[in-house]
């Protein structure tokens, strides 16, 4: 099977379930932000090796590449209803990053300051991962407003970009490095 069909080379695509847009379409460009969001976190996860002192993340991380995409199907599905267990899903997913979050901030300094992105390589990663995710939330909140099916996806992206801060300043302290403050 050849990967290129040519169907998209008036600048159209399609979404699940045949309908053909525009690829600057709203629901085309939040699935391009889950997209990136998913591939940072795949650098993220190539730079993590077992020695790394942030090694902890790998599996959550791995987790949340899957979530991703299964968001972005849900995202390029205009029609489909949005099923029970995909909420549910969406709302166990939601309670797993905050346990995770305030698991890590136990260990972290109350914040004081502004934090600059930076510190070790992965919290630079984290930190603009955590960028990514704000985008795709924005997004995502365009094409909420024609499908509030989307309302536990939306809470999911904005805890997800909580998780992403907390992780970054989790993995400088892992890593002991100081976190970057922000001076006027």
């Amino acid at each position: 099977m050849k990967i290129y069909t040519k169907t998209g080379d008036a600048g159209e695509t399609g979404l699940f379930g045949g309908k053909r847009v525009l690829k600057n379409h709203p629901r085309v460009k939040t699935c391009g932000d889950l997209d990136e969001l998913n591939s940072a976190l795949g650098l993220i996860l190539s730079s993590i090796k077992p020695q790394n002192p942030a090694s902890a993340l790998a599996h959550p991380l791995g987790q949340i590449q899957n979530e991703l995409f299964d968001l972005g199907a849900l995202v390029a599905s205009p029609k489909a209803p949005f099923q029970p267990s995909q909420e549910e899903s969406l709302k166990n997913a939601v309670s797993r990053l905050e346990k995770d979050i305030d698991e890590m901030t136990e260990s972290l300094e109350t914040l004081k300051n502004f934090i600059l992105p930076g510190g070790s390589e992965t919290a630079a990663r984290l930190f603009w991962a955590r960028a990514v995710c704000r985008r795709a939330e924005r997004s995502l909140c365009e094409i909420k407003e024609e499908d509030p099916s989307l309302n536990h996806a939306l809470i999911y992206l904005n805890r997800l970009s909580d998780y992403l801060f907390t992780a970054a300043r989790w993995a400088n302290k892992a890593a002991r490095k100081p976190e970057v403050i922000w001076k006027r």
